[in-house]
């Protein structure tokens, strides 16, 4: 039970207990005599209304109004307020009469009709009210309890969501990573055919870079320092297997220590696209990255030559930029730009991602 719910039931009982404790002890200022003392008949007269409000309340609270009224029984639920009233009104005046017996007609020149049928008037309209506040009261608990199951359906609806979302995050970054492994396995093993040393080389630097992958990414967020850092170690074991023919420009106008926070391996999937498809083995080519952090924005400028692969190209499973799109979406929504794709003349391609900051996080 929440503890807003448990606060419910001890503070309603307690808001009835003290209203018509203020209900029944009112008369007691009323009914005292010349020597103060307490006229106890007046006293259980006065009592008369208090009893019959009291049983009317209750049982349209905890009978008719749940059983009837909330039951679409209108009708119902009005005939039988209607003869409970009367049935009431009359019984109150009765009970008046024989506690407290009203004076003469000729005592009461004022009257020109009998006192007990305009108190008779008086008593229904006021059992009427009674009824009336019941309702409201019923109405009002009603919803309360509503607006609590409300607002605890969204809260399970967001968790559920959240977790949901917090899965297929996981899911896409385990296939990110064996992903990013297998394309670097591919660039070493092309290189053991040619140059065993570079090869060897390699392996060096993807034990580090597997390590970031396998340990230091697991994290939702990572500083911006610790990625850049990442991707220049990316870079240089790419660069290992590359021939003269290939440019490859960087420039990173981002702080090395920068503890802006952002979620990992977010730019290496376009990286990796432009050296899968940037490279040409006849001809000379480029592959440009461009880091840059500002104020409001991190932005990843890439361009290389555009060379696409054959549909027989198997160096990559193709799902890096799908996972990428995933991911922003689920990351950052409404708060990334996101553009990609040849020139015109389909010789450049050139992907452009710039991720909004908010609260200094992104």
């Amino acid at each position: 039970m929440t503890p807003q719910k448990n606060a419910m039931r001890f503070v309603e009982p307690t808001i009835h207990i003290l209203v018509w404790v203020i209900f029944f002890g009112f008369p007691l200022l009323m009914v005292t005599n010349e020597s103060s003392e307490i006229d106890w008949m007046r006293m259980l007269n006065h009592c008369i209304v208090p009893v019959f409000f009291c049983i009317i309340f209750y049982l349209n609270y905890f009978v008719l109004i749940p059983k009837l009224l909330f039951r679409n029984r209108e009708w119902a639920w009005t005939v039988i307020n209607i003869a409970v009233i009367l049935a009431a009104g009359f019984l109150m005046q009765i009970l008046h009469q024989c506690i407290a017996p009203p004076r003469p007609l000729y005592e009461l020149p004022r009257f020109r009709l009998n006192p007990g049928i305009l108190f008779f008037f008086r008593d229904v309209f006021s059992l009427a009210l009674v009824i009336g506040v019941a309702v409201s009261v019923q109405l009002g608990h009603r919803w309360h309890k509503a607006e609590i199951a409300r607002k605890e359906a969204e809260r399970l609806r967001i968790e559920a969501e959240r977790g949901r979302s917090e899965a297929e995050l996981k899911n896409l970054r385990n296939q990110l990573n064996p992903h990013f492994l297998l394309n670097t396995l591919n660039n070493i093993y092309a290189l053991i055919a040619f140059d065993p040393d570079k090869a060897q080389s390699a392996v060096s630097e993807l034990s580090r870079l597997l390590r970031y992958v396998l340990y230091d990414n697991q994290q939702e967020k990572v500083p911006l320092g610790s990625e850049v850092a990442f991707i220049k170690n990316y870079m240089a074991l790419m660069k290992i297997r590359l021939t003269p023919d290939v440019l490859v420009e960087t420039r990173v106008d981002i702080p090395e220590d920068s503890r802006t926070e952002i979620a990992p391996m977010l730019f290496i999937s376009l990286i990796e696209n432009a050296f899968k498809h940037g490279i040409s083995s006849t001809g000379k080519s480029y592959i440009r990255v461009f880091l840059s952090e500002g104020p409001e924005e991190i932005r990843c400028d890439i361009s290389n030559s555009f060379h696409p692969k054959s549909s027989s190209d198997k160096s990559g499973s193709g799902i890096g930029l799908d996972s990428l799109s995933r991911r922003l979406e689920l990351l950052y929504p409404g708060r990334y730009e996101w553009i990609f794709g040849p020139d015109a003349e389909g010789k450049e391609y050139r992907s452009l991602l710039v991720i909004r900051k908010g609260d200094h996080k992104i």
